[in-house]
């Protein structure tokens, strides 16, 4: 599919993925409606809409109708870093709400809007971390790797119909996506890093590709390979991260 060819719904669209994400396919010539929580967003159309309610699904399901869309693009999401122990448990539904259940309700509901399109495709902003277990990112990680199984098998169930699926998994990029002690993580691990317009251009090229996948970084791909491939042979590779985890705070009657 051509990029001005294209009229997007694209939720998280205020974060700084999201936002280069408008303003690139705008650039193409594509009709974007961006869904955030907040009353305004970047680009010419905006639906507000919590995506956790029932109701915030179903403005942007009614939204969609009204805008003809025909590619979704779940870009909306939120962060946890830390160990397991210093993780709340509010923030661990959260993660998993917003990541993954919620893109879940939402395809399910808009796929009959996307299924009376001659051609149609939905794509899951993933992570590389869906694909690679990394200390620190215990919970997010299960965000994103089980928005990748789900992709996965739609995809294969919707394959003779004529929506497509499709998911984007990217690299640590360089927002204000994570928090201080996530960014200092990354520089103590040596983890690598793109700007969101790369992403933002990695989309574009997705969406004309129909590529089912694609993950950013060349390194990142083999290693998400080998991964898949080896598992728990690879696990000592990761003593490097679980020493740069920040030390978990001491309770009260503990000393250091």
């Amino acid at each position: 599919m051509k990029i001005d060819q294209t009229r997007v719904v694209l939720t998280g669209a205020a974060g700084g993925i999201g936002r280069a994400m408008v303003q690139a396919l705008a650039e193409q010539g594509a009709a974007v409606l961006g869904v955030g929580r907040g009353a305004s967003g970047p680009g010419n159309a905006w639906q507000r809409a919590d995506l956790a309610t029932p109701e915030g699904r179903q403005a942007v399901v009614q939204a969609a109708a009204d805008w003809n869309a025909n590619v979704v693009v779940h870009a909306a999401g939120v962060p946890a870093f830390g160990a397991l122990a210093q993780v709340p448990a509010a923030q661990v539904e959260q993660v998993l709400q917003t990541n993954l259940l919620a893109p879940m309700l939402l395809t399910q509901a808009l796929l009959p809007q996307l299924q009376r399109q001659p051609r149609a495709q939905i794509v899951f902003v993933g992570s590389v971390l869906g694909r690679i277990g990394l200390p620190g990112f215990s919970v997010y990680g299960a965000s994103k790797a089980g928005l990748h199984g789900f992709a996965e098998a739609l995809r294969r169930e919707l394959a003779d119909g004529p929506v497509r699926v499709q998911t984007l998994a990217p690299r640590s990029t360089r927002t204000g996506f994570n928090d201080a002690a996530a960014q200092a993580y990354n520089v103590s691990t040596g983890a690598a890093s793109d700007t969101p317009e790369l992403v933002a251009q990695a989309l574009l090229q997705l969406i004309e590709s129909e590529a089912p996948e694609r993950t950013l970084g060349g390194g990142e791909r083999v290693f998400a390979r080998l991964n898949g491939l080896l598992g728990a042979w690879m696990d000592s590779g990761f003593s490097k991260h679980r020493r740069s985890l920040p030390a978990a705070a001491p309770t009260q009657g503990q000393t250091r």
